[in-house]
């Protein structure tokens, strides 16, 4: 294989991906893209071995061998045993196989483990009459197949086991924090730099120690990987041990270079016993010299008496919490003990807390000036970064006075409790299947007529609500109304932990012509969410709507399944989403169209943002009825079409006046007349009480789809849209 084919992807902990994307750049990484969980890189074997040495947050490594389309499990089979593996298995070698991600026929992870296997397993039989042993613990060679619908990646595990392993812990005890993730923490609030300046590092709730560890190995330049014995390359027949040599040799030279830093790192605990632990740990790292424990209550922690004036420091804690405490109040107590201490005795230091239950972090009575989501195993965190100053202390009444008083009134109380049981309906699915903005509530309780969706943006990692509150019907009286707004959104921080500063309002009319491209504000602050994998821009502020309809979630994730080398054409476009999918699902060309230069503007920066550029990717700004009346079949020809238009529109850019409800028919059958054989549109509306022309199914092969493309946190409003897929008749 040559050095300038080869391409990588390295996992990681959710919430860190930039960062390992930063550290993959300086391995000397080419072609770097951050995806949701993972980062996609090419380069050399030496990078990939430079990452296996010294990420600190990656989980894995894998070396790309092959990707291919299979229709089932046979083809899937079939394809993996024309693969050559002699080429990376040696005679009297072990393996390992895994299988993950979702495939048509592939339902079962450990199903397509085995035909993985049983592929390998049948390819070495032909091509040299023998085959490996199956072995489960460190084999010497991990394959791993991922699916993402039919198409299949596979690849060689070039870690083997996870990289968070690097040979120190002994007996963790229970519920431990994982290295790599204590190591992104590390990162983001910038402890390497901190040590470089001489700061004093403190974990008062140090546990088996791993903060203090990991902040010793940054702080002295030693690879994290370097007490590993084992990796998945070791064994593998394309392992360059002459160059694994130099990079280890290497490392061992910066370690000594690093002993000379004067950095100090304590760590406390109540737990005598998990001080032998870390000590031990502390001990099989390398790092006893940096790192001293002491056994101490929380209420006792304190700067050291004799450091230099003006040196401050960083507290990294991670308190005990839910599964770790015996009941939910002493949770709670050891938070607010940690928030008094800090506010005591720690002034002008910074706080990093890592805490396992969010609403928790309300109790430290500190202000966060930042806040990130990460995920410790399957356990959902947020990462609180406090600078330890006088004004950082939480403002009580941060409502205002004119509503605060409102969140113990009993429709509050009301709203409260339906909106914490959506919250807990919600909560496992949005981490399984890694959803970051979703709807929490649509107007559930007619009386408080409000949908509210929470956001997850990236940069800054932060929790936004985006309220819109229905407008009332004439005949209810206007203090009426506003009581029961002032009771959701005294309720809302309540609940859910955000700010009064990141929710956002606005009350929604019935659909009028022409609004959905009403701008209202003029902010231009704009972030970035991440859905499928993908990136795309939001606007809380500036109009009617964010810039992604989260209802289409499912829809957008069909159309990226559909798209593979086809000419995808996006109708009515808005911001382009529906396009990111196809380009992302491998659409041979996209055509987005919309009246809105705005829009357009903001479709491209989606595009660009996840990598997409050139020729392929058009852009028209034209009213999308004259669009399709004037286009031609022998010009534009389409394979997959998706077609979502507004209820109505009466822009001055149009000519007449659109009503979906009169006019789809027409729509669809102008689509269809661009439609190549085989071609397949997709056709959405939001009208509430729409029923699709008959005629249509007549004309057409026609299917509703509208149960398939509603995702779970739109299940109590099945009404959110309508969704038929188009085709032409044989």
């Amino acid at each position: 294989m040559s050095a300038a084919t080869l391409r990588f992807l390295a996992s990681a902990p959710r919430g860190f991906g930039d960062l390992l994307a930063q550290e993959l750049s300086a391995c000397g990484a080419l072609d770097v893209r951050e995806r949701s969980a993972d980062v996609a890189f090419g380069g050399s074997l030496e990078v990939a071995y430079r990452a296996c040495l010294w990420s600190r947050i990656a989980n894995r490594v894998f070396l790309e061998v092959a990707q291919f389309e299979a229709a089932d499990a046979e083809a899937f089979l079939a394809a993996i045993t024309r693969l050559d593996w002699s080429a990376h298995i040696a005679p009297g070698s072990t393996l390992a196989c895994d299988f993950t991600g979702r495939h048509p026929s592939i339902t079962h992870t450990h199903f397509g483990a085995l035909k993985l296997k049983d592929g390998i397993v049948d390819s070495l039989r032909a091509s040299r009459g023998e085959r490996p042993d199956i072995a489960l613990e460190r084999p010497d060679v991990r394959v791993h197949a991922h699916a993402h619908g039919p198409r299949v990646t596979v690849s060689l595990d070039l870690s083997g086991e996870s990289l968070h392993r690097r040979g120190y812990r002994g007996a963790a005890g229970e519920a431990p924090l994982k290295e790599n993730v204590a190591a992104g923490v590390l990162m983001r609030t910038q402890w390497p730099q901190l040590a470089v300046a001489g700061a004093e590092f403190l974990d008062p709730l140090c546990g088996s120690g791993t903060f203090c560890i990991e902040a010793a190995l940054m702080a002295t330049d030693r690879a994290p990987g370097l007490q590993r014995e084992y990796y998945g390359f070791l064994g593998w027949r394309g392992h360059d041990a002459q160059l694994w040599s130099r990079l280890l040799e290497e490392a061992q030279r910066r370690a000594i270079a690093g002993a000379s830093s004067p950095v100090t790192i304590r760590g406390q605990d109540r737990d005598s016993a998990a001080l032998r632990a870390a000590r031990d740990n502390a001990q099989r790292a390398g790092v006893e010299r940096w790192v001293s424990f002491q056994v101490g209550e929380l209420a006792a922690a304190a700067p050291l008496p004799d450091r230099p004036q003006g040196r401050a420091g960083l507290v990294c804690t991670n308190p005990p919490y839910g599964v770790r405490l015996e009941d939910e109040e002493g949770a709670r107590r050891v938070h607010r003990e940690l928030g008094a201490v800090l506010r005591e005795r720690f002034q002008g230091w910074s706080a990093a807390i890592l805490t396992g239950a969010p609403e928790l972090g309300r109790e430290l009575g500190l202000r966060a000036y930042r806040t990130h989501a990460v995920w410790n195993g399957g356990i959902e965190c947020r990462l609180l970064r406090i600078k330890v100053e006088a004004d950082s202390t939480r403002a009580a009444g941060t409502l205002g006075k004119g509503i605060a008083h409102l969140k113990d009134s009993a429709g509050a109380q009301m709203f409260a409790n339906r909106l914490a049981k959506n919250l807990k309906h919600l909560r496992s699915w949005t981490q399984r299947e890694q959803v970051s903005c979703y709807r929490i509530y649509d107007a559930d309780m007619p009386e408080y007529a409000f949908a509210i969706d929470a956001y997850r943006t990236l940069e800054p990692d932060a929790q936004w609500l985006y309220v819109q509150e229905y407008a009332a019907p004439a005949e209810i009286e206007l203090e009426s109304v506003r009581k029961r707004r002032g009771e959701v959104l005294a309720s809302l921080p309540q609940v859910t932990g955000v700010p009064v500063e990141r929710i956002q309002v606005r009350t929604r009319r019935r659909t009028r012509r022409g609004e959905q491209y009403e701008k209202l504000d003029a902010q231009g602050e704009f972030y970035q969410v991440q859905e499928g994998g993908l990136k795309f821009r939001v606007n809380f502020a500036d109009y009617l709507d964010t810039g992604i309809f989260l209802d289409h979630r499912l829809t957008r994730a069909r159309l990226r399944l559909a798209a593979r080398g086809r000419r995808f054409l996006n109708l009515f476009a808005y911001t382009g989403t529906a396009t990111v999918y196809a380009a992302d699902g491998g659409a041979l060309t996209t055509t987005t169209v919309d009246m809105s230069r705005t829009y357009l503007d903001w479709a491209q920066r989606n595009l660009s943002i996840n990598g997409f550029h050139g020729a392929a990717h058009s852009f028209l700004q034209a009213d999308c009825v004259e669009w399709l009346r004037q286009a031609s079949p022998e010009r534009s020809q389409f394979d997959l079409v998706f077609l979502d238009p507004p209820t109505f529109s009466n822009s001055k850019r149009m000519e007449g006046v659109l009503d979906i409800e009169r006019d789809h028919a027409q729509l669809v059958t102008a689509c269809a007349r661009l439609l190549a054989p085989g071609g397949l549109i997709v056709f959405s509306t939001n009208a509430q009480r729409f029923r699709l022309d008959e005629a249509l199914s007549e004309r057409f092969d026609v299917r509703d789809i509208s149960a398939a493309t509603l995702p779970k946190d739109f299940e109590r409003n099945p009404r959110i849209h309508k969704c038929f897929e188009v085709r032409l008749r044989a």
